[in-house]
């Protein structure tokens, strides 16, 4: 962190000079009259504000610029693709233009000189524990679930508590679908829903888009109105600073073990007084992404009394089946409304642990919805996920 942090000091030090000897050479007047902090700050900002990044062209292809005249090389890394070269011009901006892309919202960031830095053009952010990015929306038709749309929106409520389970305080979201009165007679559903490692509670609202998914999924009457809660997924918060985190094997289950409890005996129980949701296995779920998809596993199987819909979407962090599950057996299927496994088919990251946890499935005699989509370790996937999974729940038949 010290380093990217003096580099990119440097860096911004050199683009600010490289501005301010342009300013002399241009406007001697102006250099003269101007104290030189402010006109490197006016000067950086002038030429920052003639760089576009990204734009979207009109069909789809989009184009990232990048002012670094001292870099060496620079790349793109958009999410989902691997780097991309970028190309230098006089000026010192380098840019490449990709695609044409999908309509989706991609993360990405420059590797300059081997340094990942964010693009200062462009204020729409990717929120990360450990790697923030920005974000380019391509857009698409209005039929696309992550696409604002004029339908009636719900709301997203943030919460603070102090964990005693853990010992920290922390946050969790909830979702209330349009329409929802507190004082009112009509109780939902609930879905737990769960981020990755790396990520906050608000992963799924300012990344995923969820409240956008559920808002038009409700307009278009495909999915039920439901409550969706959000907390933050780290039982063993140290985990977020361990080197190559899934070789802790001790580390991850008391991670999962330490989420499971605290979502048992602080959220949910704050969850079940303040809202009004609907309880037992048919108005309960849970489900998640990478870390929270193996955390919405753990929690979901191991209490088949409570949640009797479970999705993993490119589950992740289960090291020992044998002994996170060690009484799940075919019996489950009778409890079970719906387990769904959903993965990446390019996925390099947990796609080898989705093929041995569905094979491990099928030896326990475990029915499940196998789902297999084009794609990467990437929201892509993920919100792909999330729209086809939540039409499916709190229905009578969901298999």
């Amino acid at each position: 962190m010290h380093k990217r942090f003096r580099l990119f000091r440097v860096r911004g030090f050199a683009v600010a000079a490289f501005a301010v000897l342009a300013l002399r050479t241009a406007t001697p007047a102006l250099a003269q009259t101007t104290k030189p902090s402010e006109a490197t700050h006016a000067v950086a900002a002038f030429l920052a504000a003639r760089i576009v990044s990204p734009q979207v062209h009109a069909n789809n292809q989009v184009t990232f610029r990048f002012l670094d005249p001292n870099a060496h090389e620079v790349k793109l890394a958009l999410e989902g693709a691997p780097p991309v070269p970028m190309q230098k011009d006089d000026r010192g901006v380098w840019s490449v233009t990709v695609g044409p892309l999908a309509p989706e919202y991609y993360g990405y960031s420059f590797l300059a000189d081997g340094v990942m830095l964010m693009d200062p053009s462009n204020p729409l952010i990717k929120p990360n524990l450990l790697t923030p990015q920005n974000m380019v929306f391509v857009p698409g038709p209005a039929s696309l679930p992550w696409q604002t749309n004029n339908v009636p929106h719900g709301v997203i409520h943030q919460h603070f508590y102090h964990s005693n389970a853990v010992g920290d305080n922390r946050d969790f979201y909830v979702y209330t679908p349009p329409g929802y009165n507190p004082r009112g007679k009509t109780r939902y559903p609930v879905l737990y829903l769960l981020h990755g490692y790396s990520d906050a509670a608000d992963a799924w609202t300012a990344v995923g888009r969820a409240n956008v998914i559920l808002d038009n999924l409700i307009a278009e009457r495909k999915a039920v109105p439901m409550i969706v809660v959000m907390p933050l997924g780290y039982g063993a918060p140290q985990i977020l600073t361990a080197n190559s985190p899934l070789s802790h094997d001790a580390l991850i289950e008391e991670n999962s073990r330490k989420f499971t409890e605290a979502l048992f005996e602080e959220v949910m129980p704050r969850i079940e007084r303040d809202y009004r949701v609907l309880q037992g296995p048919a108005y309960t779920a849970i489900a998640g992404l990478s870390m929270g998809g193996g955390e919405a596993l753990f929690a979901g199987l191991n209490h088949l009394k409570t949640f009797g819909w479970v999705g993993a979407f490119s589950a992740a962090m289960l090291p020992h089946l044998d002994q996170e599950f060690p009484n799940l057996n075919a019996s489950a299927n009778s409890r079970l409304h719906l387990l769904w496994v959903a993965c990446g088919e390019q996925d390099p990251l947990v796609g080898k642990f989705n093929v041995e946890l569905r094979a491990w499935l099928k030896s326990r005699g475990v029915q499940f919805v196998r789902i297999a989509t084009p794609g990467m370790h990437a929201w892509m996937v993920w919100r792909g996920n999330l729209a086809a999974f939540v039409p499916l729940l709190f229905r009578k038949k969901a298999r």
